[in-house]
């Protein structure tokens, strides 16, 4: 979240040798990003951080600019990364003093080493942030696994393993570790206090700012919306990539970054301010283009689109590969609707609803039944995958999409519904139906 961080003041420590490792996933793309880090003033200070142009680096300064930095850049919104930063300022090769881990692979980027035994800022009795630097540059983010082991340099096998029939780099458990006087694990899984730690220090991080839990973790990842996706300028992602907000006067809009080619899936999506909403869907050309025609910021209006807008007049409509027909159904209306989206990739239908009805035309509408879709494009399957998309209408407009982490931007849903299947819906999924996230797709996409 864009104001939320973790922090703590800690005790003396070892300053010299000492490893932290972390899981994350990336929200916002191309702007600088803090991770964690340690700032005591401006000539003694230790951070992580993915900078601008996102290239990650590890960075501590004392008087003198000693860092790792990757060569490659970091631009996945959809990937989970296990980052591991080991500092060992005591080792005799100079290379190996400060290391930077992504994935299991050391990073060879440039910079310069510290002298050996220089003591570092880090465990000296300074205040650790995890999520910001020097009351700024918050990362949006997720965060999962945050661990800091005082006194030991360790390898990243200590907190992942390679697996061996995918062989992608994986979550594992910390185990048998000396963590140290400030050492700590926080595994994030209490959601009334996510700085709890489990390593047993009792080094508890204070919670800041508008901080939730999701249900997004390294072994299931969620879709989000996607910042690589083309759209006109004025658009802006927040809350994990959850949250689209519009500074134009025209309609601007993003799609997921998990695209299935088969299946039942649902998702719901909250109409927060401006002048109007499209939930759509559109099927990806097999030679991977986004979209060949000017409205490539909103998936309803593509030959393959299909979907549903509700415009500034207060009018609701449904679209069928481009042509947009007046509806007037029973969901048109305003901020106090949540939106449910239902669509069957196998059969080709989709279904619109809102605050817990389905909206029809005979009055039979259900997703489960495959009874009374509102938009059916049978013809149109073809093994493509198929992007879902959620866009604005008006300058200040601002949506937020739950794709099963149970959050509308920082508002966590009232009550959840029923055959969540592990994911969190305000309404009740239909039977059959799942939310996109990468286990549901192995197992019913």
């Amino acid at each position: 979240m864009a104001n939320s961080y973790l922090n703590k003041t800690m005790g003396a420590g070892n300053r010299q040798t000492w490893t932290w490792s972390a899981w994350i996933k990336r929200g916002k793309i191309g702007a600088e990003q803090n991770v964690w880090g340690v700032y005591v003033h401006g000539s003694d200070n230790m951070r992580l951080f993915f900078q601008a142009n996102d290239v990650l680096e590890f960075k501590f300064y004392n008087n003198t600019s000693y860092k790792v930095e990757t060569s490659r850049v970091f631009r996945d919104p959809n990937a989970w990364y296990h980052i591991v930063c080991v500092a060992d300022t005591t080792n005799s090769t100079t290379a190996d003093r400060l290391r930077l881990y992504i994935n299991g692979e050391r990073q060879s980027g440039g910079g310069t080493q510290p002298t050996q035994n220089l003591q570092m800022s880090v465990n000296d009795s300074n205040v650790f942030e995890i999520g910001r630097y020097n009351s700024g540059g918050y990362f949006d983010g997720y965060m999962s696994h945050v661990a800091f082991v005082d006194g030991t340099a360790l390898a990243p096998t200590s907190f992942g393993q390679t697996d061996s029939t995918s062989g992608i780099w994986k979550f594992k458990a910390p185990s048998g570790l000396s963590w140290g006087t400030n050492g700590y694990h926080l595994k994030m899984e209490n959601s009334a206090n996510l700085g709890l730690d489990s390593s047993g220090q009792t080094n508890n991080y204070a919670v800041n700012g508008n901080l939730k839990q999701a249900v997004d973790t390294p072994s299931n990842v969620y879709a989000t919306l996607n910042p690589l996706i083309k759209t006109p300028s004025g658009l802006s992602y927040s809350n994990g990539n959850n949250t689209l907000t519009t500074t134009n006067s025209q309609w601007e809009g993003s799609a997921t970054t998990i695209a299935p080619t088969k299946g039942k899936w649902y998702f719901e999506a909250k109409y927060n301010t401006g002048s109007g909403i499209k939930l759509d869907i559109a099927r990806l050309p097999s030679d991977m283009r986004f979209m060949d025609n000017s409205n490539d910021s909103y998936l309803g209006y593509d030959s393959n689109g299909y979907g549903y807008q509700l415009n500034n007049s207060g009018t609701d409509y449904y679209t069928t590969a481009g042509t947009t027909t007046t509806w007037n159904s029973s969901i048109n209306g305003n901020s106090t609707k949540i939106y449910m989206v239902a669509v069957d990739l196998d059969n080709g239908k989709m279904w619109f609803g809102a605050n817990g009805a389905w909206a029809n035309t005979s009055g039979t509408a259900n997703p489960a039944t495959g009874a009374d879709p509102r938009l059916s494009f049978s013809a149109k399957l073809n093994g493509d995958p198929w992007l879902f998309g959620l866009s604005c209408e008006g300058s200040g407009s601002s949506h937020s999409v739950n794709f099963g982490n149970g959050l509308f931007g920082t508002t966590a849903i009232t009550s959840a519904g029923s055959n969540g299947n592990g994911s969190l819906f305000e309404y009740d999924c239909p039977s059959g139906y799942y939310a996109l996230n990468t286990k549901n797709i192995n197992t019913y996409g």
